[in-house]
């Protein structure tokens, strides 16, 4: 993370949150093997349901920018959402026998609820910046428990259910998106005054408090 100040002020304001991550159930669970299936059948579908408002937080990027590089990067995203991480969740759907359909079908938890509703209203509001800082930490957070996962249980990338899920977020491909990500974050803070950058922090330090928030309601099954 060298040179990217903004990113690095963010995590770790963050950090007490994220080391929570790993020590949690649900993370331990998918890490070793021993989740249920039906409570990641739940996750998975809040999940997927939540992934839709993510894309159109990132597509509000789109409309926020000025700059058509810029406004293509948010778009890219969009459809790296719809198409790509969304079918590590279809995959499992089919594996599970549940069709899109039904997926569309389940009603979100008012933990998922509030999440998206945040990010949306920090999208509607505020400008590209904001919005990066919005999408950052569940994005990167992914990667940080997934790459946790591989280094401290080996044969997590194989195991056969759950391997799948590993494998897809400790990715170079998935890391490379994420450094894209960050870069563009850097560019849109770049001489931002302290108060903007504050505001920055807060808003990724509120969505990894929903990120902590969203594990907790993908273990107790709360909607």
């Amino acid at each position: 993370m060298k040179n990217n100040s903004i990113t690095e002020r963010m995590l770790d304001a963050s950090r007490p949150i994220w080391e929570g991550y790993l020590s949690h159930p649900f993370v331990r669970g998918i890490a070793d093997g021993s989740l249920a299936v039906e409570k990641f059948r739940f996750y998975l579908l809040q999940d997927y349901l939540y992934l839709f408002d993510y894309a159109k937080v990132f597509a509000q990027g789109v409309v926020k920018s000025q700059e058509p590089e810029v406004m293509r990067t948010f778009a890219s995203y969009v459809a790296s959402i719809l198409n790509g991480e969304l079918e590590i969740h279809r995959g499992y759907m089919r594996r599970m026998g549940i069709t899109e359909e039904r997926a569309e079908t389940e009603k979100p938890t008012l933990s998922n609820l509030s999440y998206t509703a945040y990010m949306r209203a920090v999208a509607a509001e505020e400008g590209p910046a904001e919005i990066m800082a919005a999408v950052l930490s569940c994005a990167l957070s992914y990667e940080y428990i997934a790459k946790w996962i591989v280094r401290n249980y080996p044969d997590a990338e194989q195991h056969g259910f759950y391997g799948e899920w590993v494998r897809g977020y400790a990715s170079k491909s998935y890391a490379e998106e994420n450094q894209r990500l960050t870069a563009l974050m850097e560019q849109l803070a770049a001489g931002y005054p302290e108060k903007r950058q504050a505001r920055l922090t807060d808003i990724f330090v509120a969505c990894s408090r929903y990120e902590a928030m969203f594990w907790d309601m993908a273990w107790n099954g709360e909607m």
